[in-house]
């Protein structure tokens, strides 16, 4: 079995084991998810993405079986890695190879970890509106990233084929985005409101499925009389699922301007789902206080897409990874900032 494979198998392994230890760490099912353990599994999370990258830096190569000077230079073109390489320094280069993947890893985890924050604006509205109990949110958001985790490889890997098979469509992936985000943040938008009875995905459960017209505790379907119902639960999931299948059309586009490594976009992608869940439990009480936070991801994309865009000239301008992961932790820094500094009640009566 070549090195690739282990190094796959054994990360898919890893994030089920956590999958499985993580309701476990969020204490009793039947109580809501407290801050400290929001925290705690919040720390945990960002700490296993960054022992992550420490194991690319010193082993980055077995990711593609990087065994010889030719295996080098041909995932060097393969990627776009642009790296300049010696053939009398296989070891050297190996080292500067295995810095790009780490670099381009942890860029990306922090920009989908950054775009994430959208997905638990919208989870809060999801929540509310169908009047789910706060015990039976982390049940939910937990089917909620198993589904993602399935999505975003099929949709990751299939991206990387088209790119492979098709390089004009980075710049459909550059532009998207961008506008995407101009019309999400920029354009006047009505009240943010989520309606059960006629929302799209409820309508359609309502036609497949039977519909029981209440809770069931944490229950997604119910047997009565020897009929099997969905509860309201179910459609919430869904509701989740669809969503996050939405953001991920300009999260992903905005991880492949990084890297064109499927597997590291792959990996930022999980990681930051996976941290997901506790970061939801840690912002939801303080979330509006982010006002500016929108503003600032689709500056954020603004800059990715532009990059995306310029693809063929970022290293004539030295826009290198190192650079954008500054410019996009400073685009992060000034809008939390600037939401701590002007309130939102403040803002919106200037």
């Amino acid at each position: 079995m070549s090195s690739e494979l282990l190094f796959i198998g054994g990360f898919l392994v890893f994030i089920f084991l956590m999958m499985a230890i993580d309701p476990g760490l969020f204490g009793n099912s039947n109580k809501p998810v407290s801050l400290k353990q929001a925290g705690i599994m919040s720390a945990v999370w960002v700490s296993v993405a960054l022992g992550f990258y420490a194991l690319i830096l010193n082993f980055g190569q077995l990711l593609h079986h990087i065994d010889s000077f030719a295996a080098l230079k041909e995932i060097n073109i393969k990627h776009l890695h642009n790296l300049q390489l010696n053939s009398n320094n296989f070891e050297g280069g190996l080292a500067l190879y295995r810095k790009t993947p780490g670099l381009e890893f942890i860029t990306g985890y922090v920009v989908e970890y950054a775009l994430s924050v959208d997905n638990i604006f919208v989870m809060v509205l999801i929540f509310t509106a169908f009047g789910v109990d706060k015990r039976y949110y982390h049940k939910v958001l937990l089917w909620g990233i198993i589904g993602a985790v399935v999505m975003r490889f099929l949709f990751i890997f299939v991206g990387a084929a088209l790119i492979e098979e098709f390089h004009w469509i980075l710049y459909l992936f550059g532009a998207f985005p961008g506008l995407y985000r101009y019309n999400y943040v920029c354009k006047p938008q009505p009240e943010e409101k989520i309606d059960p009875e006629n929302h799209t995905v409820v309508k359609l459960a309502s036609k497949y499925f039977s519909v029981h017209p209440q809770f069931e505790g944490s229950k997604f379907f119910v047997k009565i009389d020897r009929k099997k119902f969905i509860t309201p639960l179910f459609p919430v999931l869904l509701i989740i699922e669809v969503t996050d299948l939405v953001f991920a059309v300009d999260s992903i586009p905005a991880i492949f301007s990084i890297t064109k490594d499927p597997y590291i976009v792959f990996f930022s992608n999980i990681f930051a789902i996976m941290g997901l869940r506790s970061m939801f439990f840690l912002l939801v009480n303080i979330i509006d206080k982010f006002h500016y936070l929108k503003v600032g991801l689709a500056a954020l994309l603004a800059f990715i897409g532009l990059k995306m865009l310029l693809a063929n000239y970022v290293d004539q301008i030295g826009l290198t990874t190192g650079r954008s992961l500054l410019i996009i932790l400073g685009i992060l820094v000034i809008s939390v900032v600037a939401s701590l500094m002007f309130p939102k009640n403040k803002a919106t009566h200037k």
